[in-house]
């Protein structure tokens, strides 16, 4: 009995030091994350927090200004509810949906090709979101262009449907539906690859299983089976496309070529920010704006997990 004890107590040691190792070596791995995460999400996002309730002008140090940029925003700020809360709305509620639905249709049938002309189709649709904004925004205004050189305006003089060139891009009435319909051009970013890479890796069992069980066509081996399998893909594209919808206000001053866009018909939330923020050096104000954004992305995030989430 004394030597069975003698065991234990030796033993208890050497159970606490793997364990002690163990979580040092868990810490080690999570402190490169930790910090970066730090760095570039947590910091600036209190920073944020605490420069909306101040007034700052970069020149002089912040000042206590409560609640008064929200404030300002709610009840002084008519652009923002006139034409930037609206424009946001609209362009993120089409291009956010619908890129998603975009990129995880366009997935589906890359998954039934062969890997030959499936690489090929992956890369050409992928490339636009590669590319920066100003080669995007280079390629669209050419074909928008206000001149008789522009290849839009130059069909339709050709085939006599207008006899003077159409200011697209400096239009209020064309400017939301071209940023609109680039965004959309550039939607197959990441969340398309994760879709991808998830159908190509659902097992194949499950489908033969589902025949057997009573399926009969594509679209209900898709509702049951490729999008149930695919809901951390799905969840992973669903963030994206929110984040990225919600935070593509260069778009519209590259297609334009200035901030504000003209009679703000492109103006975004993003492009009030830095309108406040790098033209008008009010710092404060713009670091409300942020907030309100990032509280705006935080909301739809949740109904993407909502809906894509795992639930026990």
């Amino acid at each position: 009995m004394v030597l069975t004890n003698k065991i234990r107590a030796k033993r208890r040691p050497i159970g606490r030091t793997n364990s002690g190792r163990d979580a040092l070596y868990a810490f080690g791995l999570l402190l490169p994350y930790g910090l970066l995460f730090s760095l570039f999400i947590a910091v600036p996002i209190a920073i944020s927090i605490y420069l909306s309730f101040t007034y700052f002008d970069v020149v002089q140090a912040p000042q206590a200004a409560g609640f008064g940029n929200y404030i300002t925003l709610l009840t002084q700020d008519n652009v923002f509810f006139k034409n930037v809360l609206p424009n946001t709305v609209q362009f993120a509620l089409i291009v956010g949906p619908g890129g998603y639905a975009l990129s995880f249709i366009l997935a589906w049938m890359l998954a039934q090709i062969q890997r030959g002309p499936r690489t090929l189709f992956t890369l050409a649709l992928y490339m636009p979101s590669m590319a920066g904004g100003v080669f995007i925004s280079v390629i669209w205004r050419t074909i928008f262009s206000g001149d008789q050189n522009g290849y839009i305006n130059a069909l339709l003089r050709q085939n006599d449907l207008i006899t003077q060139p159409i200011q697209f891009l400096q239009s209020p009435e064309y400017l939301m539906p071209i940023m609109i319909l680039v965004s959309l051009w550039s939607a197959m970013g990441i969340g398309f690859l994760a879709m991808l890479a998830g159908i190509l890796n659902i097992n194949e069992e499950l489908y033969e299983a589902a025949y057997v069980d009573g399926i009969r066509n594509r679209f209900q081996e898709i509702i049951y089976i490729t999008i149930p399998s695919l809901k951390p893909q799905m969840l992973f594209g669903a963030v994206m496309a929110i984040v990225g919808a919600f935070n593509n206000g260069a778009i519209g001053t590259q297609l334009s070529g200035g901030n504000p866009t003209p009679q703000n018909a492109g103006q975004l939330i993003t492009n009030h920010i830095e309108d406040y923020g790098f033209l008008r050096y009010e710092m404060g104000y713009a670091a409300a704006l942020s907030v309100t954004l990032l509280g705006i992305v935080w909301v739809f995030s949740k109904v993407a997990y909502r809906f894509f989430g795992e639930t026990e």
